[in-house]
């Protein structure tokens, strides 16, 4: 092969009409070759590089033949240690099975992808405002994988195209995804104690690179095809208006302490990718095993290349960063005011348009939920405060109507300095925790599955099973439990801020008590097509919300509410009584140009009570739109039902939305 000295710079492979040209940064002083095959698994082309730029090593080949499909990097250590096929960190695809669950030793290599252009057919991102978005978080193989499901693709990317008709139904205009960057499904080697059957890493959160996509996500098995198929459902998606978020962790790899595998940053750069304690001994921030190393300029400037690369060249619309208050630790783990990485995030002029979230918390302590870069209203983050009043308040704990109303209205407790409520991203459920069904049904989580002897997932659920642990024949404690998701959601839905579903929770789904369901690949985590179809009745109150929350300005503001667009009331009119803890929440927003007002009410107490409407004072007058204490239909109303009395007896654990025109 003809080679010259190349360029240390773009990072990784760079293709051009007269070569290839590689480039890699590593710490090590010993000798670095190059490994290039043809076929795996066979015996490489090996090329020393000799060209070093400062801690950079490049290589160019030129006219590199064809038939080369992958590579990797070694690294000479001594004499007595095995050398290890290294993957570049900026491998813009890796190899590896195209089957799930495929019990072959994991080996996975760089793949050296071609410049062929996509057809993105004029592909525009729907860029929508925060205050507009119902984000629903999603995992791309329990999405489809169902047989009832009854694509063609089933568990990829283009099975999530065939199911798009159910995310606009649905009223969806964002999917956030679960991680989508390869990892291996099979690092986890326990069994579960109640089938035998081996579990596995199965949400992905165990990610080998940030470049390369999830091959058991492909449908087809040609290498590198991943990247196209990956494309065209975000190019789909956005013709359909539906924006894409990636579920991005940077705060953890899937090389562990070490006890785990050597992939690719260990072997280049330890103590540069990751906080060290001394050698070969790992800080764990993240509860799995490693921390990234996030403010060392290296990586700093390695996660903002992906996040680049995830926009410019995959056109995807925001990020949620995992543990993002990682971001926030320095080299020795200490919390930062001004955290390098942060800063270069949210001044960075490719990800201007994007949506950026983060779970402000990490798995040692931080916990950041406000404060997460709290002066830049660039940055949203999952509100938890929020899912924990909620799901106390609507079972019923008392002393909470003051923090509820704080709560539905944008926390502004919380996000004054970002002057917006679109800080708070507002969730009941997400994929980690209950589902909807199940904050209904158990007290307690039900583990046992995972195989750790119900000691993981956390044991704070603020849930109620209404009378009974798990299902139930009971009518009253099924009717009871169909009236709790509803007011879980209604509250969901007339709540300031951004609101964010969980997959499956449209129709009431499952896992069994299981809060911890990372290592299930069964019916614990899949969406089922089947239970939709028998949950009609839920799905259409579901629904019906989602589509009139995006038809409410009202319930959708980009400024926090004033004192002239909200009136509090209680058993009367504008008398809100905060220190009677009846479990009464009850509220008008007023629309000041055309006096179509919203009125809603929360009764969570264990009575009935007498509740006076608020008299009109316009030719305007109040219809129902929806009310939880009642079954299909009349628990939604598609087209609102004049109100025709002005007082109301709302029942126990019910709530009610009433709209003046």
């Amino acid at each position: 092969m003809k080679t010259s000295i190349g360029s240390p710079y773009p990072l990784g492979v760079t293709r051009s009409r007269e070569g290839v040209n590689f480039a890699l940064f590593t710490d090590s002083e010993e000798e670095v070759t190059l490994c290039l095959f043809t076929s795996l698994p066979s015996s490489p082309t090996e090329i020393k590089i000799p060209y070093r730029t400062g801690k950079l090593r490049h290589l160019f080949i030129h006219d590199l033949d064809d038939q080369y499909m992958a590579f990797a990097y070694r690294i000479k250590y001594n004499e007595t240690e095995t050398p290890l096929y290294l993957i570049d960190p900026y491998a813009r695809a890796i190899s590896g099975s195209n089957v799930w669950n495929d019990r072959e030793k994991y080996n996975p290599f760089g793949l050296l992808v071609s410049n062929k252009p996509f057809d993105w057919q004029e592909d525009k991102h729907p860029e929508y405002a925060l205050s507009d978005l119902i984000i629903y978080e999603m995992h791309v193989r329990s999405f489809t994988i169902h047989e009832s499901s009854r694509v063609n693709a089933r568990g990829t990317f283009l099975g999530v195209i065939e199911k798009i008709p159910h995310l606009l139904e649905l009223g969806i205009n964002a999917v956030e995804l679960l991680p989508v960057c390869e990892f291996n499904e099979n690092e986890y080697t326990l069994l579960n104690p109640e089938t035998n059957q081996r579990l596995c890493q199965y949400w992905g959160y165990s990610s080998l690179s940030f470049f390369s996509l999830m091959n058991r996500y492909a449908f087809s098995t040609e290498p590198g095809a991943i990247i196209d198929e990956f494309k065209t459902m975000v190019r789909e998606l956005h013709k359909h208006g539906i924006e894409v978020i990636l579920d991005m962790v940077y705060n953890h790899t899937a090389e562990g302490n070490h006890l785990g595998p050597t992939y690719n940053f260990k072997g280049l750069a330890n103590d540069v990718y990751y906080m060290m304690v001394g050698p070969y001994q790992y800080r764990n921030y993240s509860g799995c095993g490693n921390t990234l190393n996030t403010n060392h300029p290296i990586v700093k400037n390695y996660i903002l290349d992906s996040l680049r690369y995830w926009v410019a060249e995959m056109h995807v619309d925001g990020f949620r960063f995992d543990l993002g208050s990682i971001f926030f630790r320095g080299q020795n783990g200490e919390m930062l005011d001004f955290p390098p990485i942060i800063d270069a995030i949210t001044e960075d002029p490719i990800l201007a348009n994007t949506k950026l979230i983060a779970e402000p918390w990490d798995a040692s302590g931080s916990y950041q939920v406000g404060s997460f870069y709290s002066d830049s209203s660039r940055w949203s983050d999952w509100n938890g405060k929020y899912r924990d009043c909620v799901r106390k308040f609507i079972k019923g704990d008392k002393g909470l109507k003051g923090e509820f109303a704080t709560r539905i209205c944008g926390s502004q407790d919380l996000y004054q300095a970002k002057k917006t409520p679109s800080g708070s991203i507002n969730f009941i459920t997400c994929h980690d925790g209950f589902t909807l069904k199940d904050t209904v049904s158990y007290n307690f989580k039900n583990n046992f599955a995972n195989g750790e002897d119900n000691r993981d997932g956390t044991n704070e659920n603020d849930s109620w099973n209404c009378g009974h642990e798990g299902p139930t024949t009971d009518k009253q404690i099924q009717f009871l439990r169909e009236k709790q998701m509803r007011n879980l959601h209604l509250t969901l839905m007339i709540s300031q801020g951004v609101p964010m579903l969980n997959m499956g929770d449209e129709y009431g789904h499952t896992r069994k008590g299981n809060n911890n369901a990372w290592c299930q690949d069964n019916e614990l985590n899949w969406f089922l097509w089947e239970e939709l179809a028998k949950n009609q009745d839920f799905f259409r109150f579901f629904k019906g919300l989602i589509h009139f929350r995006n038809q409410e300005p009202l319930l959708r503001r980009k400024t926090f509410l004033k004192d002239d667009h909200i009136f509090w009331h209680g058993l009367e009119p504008y008398t809100p009584q905060w220190d009677h803890d009846d479990g009464l929440v009850a509220f008008s927003l007023v629309d000041e140009r055309e006096g179509k007002d919203l009125f809603i009410a929360f009764n969570t107490s264990h009575h009935d009570l007498q509740l006076i409407f608020p008299e009109r004072k316009d030719r305007n007058a109040w219809h129902w739109v929806a009310n939880t204490a009642l079954e299909s239909p009349f628990d939604f109303y598609e087209t609102p039902k004049k109100l025709e009395a002005k007082h109301y007896i709302i029942p126990c654990h019910s709530s009610l939305l009433l709209k003046a025109f």
